[in-house]
């Protein structure tokens, strides 16, 4: 795989992972159906294992509000296989910080998430 198209499925990976914590996008449950590997699942950062389903329930019911946003940083990212890619990053909401880690899959709609975790952090 060539530098190029590495860095193009890195930053398609992170275009998704924006886009997952865009209040908006967090409203609709069909965009985040877009966004999620039919497969998905999540460990919290509260220790609660997630899957598509029950993540559509909290972000349907605004666990991300426009007036605070979640605020990323330290994006980094790795192409672990053709069409694997592995993020990690911090976010801070409301007062807590976690280092956020996906891994996200080329399917034939695109990229979705497979799995994410989060992991509260001092």
């Amino acid at each position: 795989m060539a530098d190029d198209e590495r860095e193009l499925a890195v930053q398609a990976a992170i275009a998704g992972e924006m886009r997952l914590l865009d209040p908006e996008v967090r409203a609709s449950p069909a965009r985040v159906l877009e966004l999620l590997d039919p497969e998905f699942t999540e460990i919290g950062a509260s220790g609660r294992r997630w899957d598509v389903e029950s993540i559509l329930t909290v972000t349907s019911g605004g666990s991300v509000s426009p007036e605070s946003p979640v605020k990323v940083s330290e994006v980094t990212g790795a192409v672990l296989a053709p069409g694997i890619v592995h993020l990690t990053y911090f976010a801070d909401n409301q007062g807590r910080r976690a280092w956020r880690s996906s891994l996200w899959r080329l399917t034939e709609t695109g990229w979705r998430m497979y799995f994410h975790q989060g992991t509260l952090a001092g």
